[in-house]
């Protein structure tokens, strides 16, 4: 049998007629081939990506591996959309397209999180305005570093001093950043130079855009900055692979000598000019690109974690008196508001009733536990972190973090200390906490629904018990992950050792503070992979690839703004109703 499908791709007002002739196959097969003829007509190339395909007639999910003949009737519509196009109304990316290729335009002042993170997919290349260009200038500085600041280099030897500079700080230590991490790091010290506070001259800036287009990405380890003058070793790798010191990565390559690496991809070894060596390794751009990526991280924990929160005091038959709009206006947090409102949505209402809320209606429970009750306090709070945090990374990523910086209007060359990491350690060591407690209020419920004596749901979740232990073990480890997570959240920038000969007594620690929350992170959002002969490994990854995805907040999304919708229009009936009577 043939399938006509309309499809409507992307939320865009066009729509791609797919036949299907084989009835073995897929939904997921189904959206490849609407992305492949999207991209064909946009001139633009595909990426790997996670779809999401509903009926655009009621809104519903389709499952990827269903065959198409099984749950879609012949012209019936549905809306497909995929993980890198559904995000926010303030998520807008600054992309340009041609025939070839993706290009980011940077210029120090626009770059959110959210781009930087796609920046570090690969799938996007780099370019600075014509107007920014202006910007870049030249100039040259003869002295020596931190301690040896008063000592005088002569002329001939500033070439050598870039080189003895860059080669001298290269000692980091650890495992290396992921390539995707890396390359968030070097976009994100583009853009610092795009500002033109930086003394770098044009010749070097279009090099060193040329080495990340052809995704030339050194080395860099994960340990070794105190993010007080800069985070100088890890920026040092990045300098250093771009001279041909090191490992380097490429698509081209695979890993290799940096200096092959670069001249296999057709570029030649940069030769830093005066003060380009300092200009590379003074900023806060490894901290800042892996705090943007937690940031990004965060909010999708905590959008889906609400989702789940609501499904799991369901599935405890929780009461909704705790929701009343009254109990929260009268103390207007903002993260506790939009947190109550996006329950209310989701759990029984007027409007929405539900089977399980009716079967427990007359119960006599007055209370919940904590873990249910204090669902928007506790998540509000996790969501003004959040917001506050992603404000001071945003403008970290948008700030000249250089030492000494060029001022083109007074003509002048300052030195300063921009270039401390005091505001995004503090921010991603509060981050941390902020997140933590999402995943511990999760560990709680978790806890209850396994407890057939607090849940009334068979124990561990298994119906036959004893010979099976259902989720017992699964509570262990969300435990143990919740515990390791409480000695994670011990402030890493309240330490401070002093360095560099006492020159910098006062240091931030911010490369553990990113480091660290990204731990938590995964943490709270982790589940282990079981070994392959237990029976609910396949469920639990598949468990785990759904929250990472971002699936769970985007199943509900309309639903919620149909709740909204509804009672705006409600409201509006009850306020007539009123004024008539």
């Amino acid at each position: 049998m043939i399938f006509r499908i309309p499809v409507t791709i992307f939320g865009v007002q066009e729509k791609f007629l797919i036949v299907c002739r084989d009835d073995q196959e897929t939904v997921q097969w189904l959206c490849e081939i609407a992305y492949q003829r999207y991209a064909e007509k946009h001139k633009t190339k595909t990426v790997n990506c996670c779809f999401v395909a509903r009926r655009i007639t009621d809104r519903s999910l389709l499952s990827l591996d269903d065959h198409v003949e099984q749950v879609l009737a012949d012209n019936e519509a549905i809306e497909i959309d995929t993980t890198k196009h559904m995000n926010d109304d303030d998520d807008s990316f600054n992309v340009a397209t041609d025939e070839k290729r993706q290009i980011v335009r940077l210029d120090g002042y626009h770059l959110k999180s959210s781009d930087l993170v796609r920046l570090g997919t690969g799938d996007y290349q780099i370019e600075l305005p014509d107007e920014t260009w202006t910007a870049v200038l030249v100039y040259g500085v003869n002295t020596g570093f931190g301690s040896f600041a008063s000592t005088i280099i002569s002329d001939e030897k500033l070439a050598d001093l870039q080189t003895r500079l860059i080669v001298s700080h290269c000692v980091g230590v650890g495992e290396p950043l992921s390539i995707e991490r890396a390359r968030m790091m070097f976009a994100l010290r583009i853009n610092i130079l795009a500002k033109g506070y930086s003394g770098i001259s044009e010749e070097t800036l279009r090099k060193i855009i040329s080495a990340f287009n052809k995704s030339c990405i050194p080395e860099i380890p994960s340990q070794g900055t105190v993010g007080a003058s800069g985070d100088l070793a890890p920026l040092s790798h990045l300098a250093a692979g771009l001279m041909g010191v090191g490992r380097m990565w490429s698509p081209k390559t695979g890993w290799g000598d940096a200096r092959e690496v670069l001249e296999q991809n057709e570029l030649g070894l940069i030769e830093y000019k005066a003060k380009e060596g300092l200009t590379m390794i003074n900023g806060t751009q490894f901290m800042t690109a892996l705090g943007a990526e937690a940031v990004e991280q965060a909010m999708s924990i905590a959008r889906q974690a609400d989702v789940i929160a609501a499904l799991s005091t369901d599935a405890l038959r929780g009461t909704v008196r705790h929701l009343h709009p009254k109990i929260h206006s009268s103390r207007p947090h903002l993260g506790q508001s939009v947190v109550a409102e996006r329950l209310r949505s989701l759990l029984a209402s007027e409007l929405h009733p539900s089977e399980i809320s009716k079967s427990h209606s007359n119960c006599g429970r007055v209370q919940d536990a904590y873990s249910i009750r204090f669902v928007p306090q506790i998540h509000g709070i996790s969501w003004d972190t959040i917001g506050f945090v992603k404000n001071v990374i945003t403008t970290e990523m948008n700030s000249a973090t250089d030492n000494p910086l060029v001022f083109v209007d007074s003509n002048e060359i300052v030195s300063g200390g921009n270039f401390h990491g005091e505001y995004p350690a503090k921010a991603l060591d509060y981050l941390a906490i902020g997140v933590h407690e999402i995943g511990s209020l999760s560990e709680c419920r978790m806890e209850r629904l396994v407890n057939h004596n607090m849940s009334g749901l068979p124990a561990f979740l298994t119906p036959e018990g004893g010979l099976n232990s259902g989720f017992m073990i699964a509570q262990y480890t969300a435990a143990a992950l919740v515990s390791e997570n409480k000695a994670l959240c011990h402030s890493s920038s309240v330490d401070s050792i002093s360095t560099n000969a006492g020159q910098e007594d006062h240091v931030s620690m911010g490369g553990w503070s990113a480091r660290k929350a990204l731990k938590v992170i995964d943490n709270v959002e982790f589940c282990r992979t079981w070994d392959k002969d237990r029976f609910m490994a396949t469920d639990l990854e598949k468990a785990a690839r759904i929250i990472k995805s971002g699936i769970v907040w985007k199943t509900v999304q309309p639903y919620i703004q149909n709740y909204l919708d509804s009672y705006s229009k409600l409201d509006q009936v009850r306020l007539i109703g009123r004024e008539q009577h």
